[in-house]
């Protein structure tokens, strides 16, 4: 028995969700695709931000086109408080969770963005707590919260005077 099934997502369009209880540390789908070179995705069309982009960034060098029917993976969404990371190397990419996931619970897993200028073109619709507006990772965060918490001031400052 498959550990997700496919449902409509409050997150995306669709996502997958768990179709019984996982454990933390399971495997639970293969990301697949074909590996294609950097030079290949920046030049192509199909990989447009204001598209559906199922790529994965595998180094320096290669990227992992995950735009398949068969790569079921690819409907996993973001989120800011994920239940699932990916691990491994090349076509060799699994979905794991890191944490108990219970029945009917949304799969998702932290994209990894970087923080740079085209930052604003990802919004984030997740609804954690923790979210900051937009699909940037963990890690990168807390300049978008600086930045919202120094706009925040600005504004009440402004109506005190």
């Amino acid at each position: 028995m498959k550990l997700y099934k496919i449902k409509k997502s409050n997150i995306d369009k669709k996502g997958l969700y768990a179709s019984k209880d996982i454990d933390e540390g399971t495997k639970i789908i293969n990301y697949i695709g074909k590996i294609i070179s950097k030079k290949e995705s920046e030049e192509n069309n199909k990989f447009d931000n204001k598209k559906d982009i199922y790529l994965f960034n595998l180094n320096n060098k290669f990227d992992l086109d995950g735009d398949f029917k068969f790569n079921t993976a690819r409907l996993i969404n973001h989120s800011c408080d994920p239940n699932c990371e990916v691990e491994g190397t090349g076509l060799k990419l699994w979905i794991s969770a890191i944490k108990d996931i219970k029945k009917g619970e949304e799969l998702t897993y932290d994209y990894g963005f970087s923080y740079d200028k085209d930052y604003k073109q990802f919004p984030c619709k997740c609804g954690k707590k923790n979210c900051v507006g937009y699909i940037v990772r963990s890690g990168s965060r807390w300049r978008i919260s600086k930045r919202f918490k120094k706009q925040k001031n600005s504004v009440s400052n402004f109506f005190q005077k």
